[in-house]
């Protein structure tokens, strides 16, 4: 107001509230001492309104579904060791159960292969060359065949 005053004055050359502008002044400065004060009404009512407490409706249940989410991940996760644990046993198991029937069935070929030479021995044992009819025949030409 001050400024609006001296601008005013300085520029007329006449004293300040002297005149037809000394109406306009206070008309100008009540206005303006008005709209201060509904400001500060307007302040002081929102300060002291009271405030709306909002409550989310779903706000109950998050920690229900937090342990239900963290019981599913520790129970998924032991789930997986306990499966991995039960895969590595079968296939011990599995491997040994195949070591064992390739020894039997080595053993088995073991087995075929001794009789089979246990009756190549028998076979040339018993089995004779030449029948007994011809025997000396077969005496002398061992002989002659050795001069």
């Amino acid at each position: 107001m001050n400024w609006l005053k001296s601008e005013r004055g300085a520029a007329t050359g006449s004293q300040p509230g002297s005149g037809p502008d000394a109406k306009l002044d206070m008309e100008l400065e009540q206005a303006l001492v008005n709209f201060r004060q509904s400001v500060h009404a307007w302040g002081e009512a929102e300060l002291n309104r009271p405030r709306e407490v909002r409550v989310q409706a779903h706000s109950t249940w998050r920690p229900v579904l937090a342990w239900a989410m963290g019981l599913a991940v520790a129970v998924g996760t032991a789930g997986g060791g306990i499966y991995e644990h039960h895969r590595v046993v079968v296939e011990r198991q599995q491997a040994a159960t195949r070591i064992a029937h390739q020894r039997e069935l080595a053993a088995q070929q073991k087995a075929r292969e001794t009789d089979e030479s246990l009756l190549a021995n028998v076979d040339t044992d018993v089995s004779r060359s030449v029948p007994a009819a011809m025997e000396p025949l077969a005496q002398l030409m061992e002989d002659n065949g050795s001069n």
